[in-house]
């Protein structure tokens, strides 16, 4: 895995998204639909509807970056009874047990993301 600062902020998105979904088409879920701003480093996260692919949307400066994981066996753990808004914010830590097929609903802290 790649390392992130602590400082990094990282946002969820909720809803399953079209992992078809290149650089463009994920920039423009980020900036229309979750009103993020991708372009102030953050890091943005997606999964499809079946929870075995994740994407995530970085930039670093002087280009985006997308990282794909695909499972090949079972599912990311992922929120799914968030009533506020389209993200969700974790630490870096969580996004580490995420990718690494940790079950987050018994793993963290709610002191880890703001909805």
């Amino acid at each position: 895995m790649f390392n992130i600062l602590h400082s990094t902020k990282i946002y969820m998105a909720l809803q399953p998204v079209d992992m078809r979904k290149g650089f463009n088409g994920l920039f423009a879920l980020v900036t229309e639909k979750l009103g993020g701003k991708p372009l102030r480093g953050s890091l943005f996260v997606f999964t499809n509807k079946s929870r075995n692919r994740v994407k995530i949307l970085y930039w670093d400066g002087s280009g985006l970056w997308v990282f794909a994981k695909r499972l090949e066996e079972g599912r990311f753990s992922w929120p799914t009874k968030i009533e506020r808004g389209k993200k969700l914010r974790i630490e870096p830590a969580a996004l580490s047990m995420l990718l690494a097929g940790i079950e987050l609903k018994q793993g963290m802290k709610k002191a880890w993301y703001e909805a």
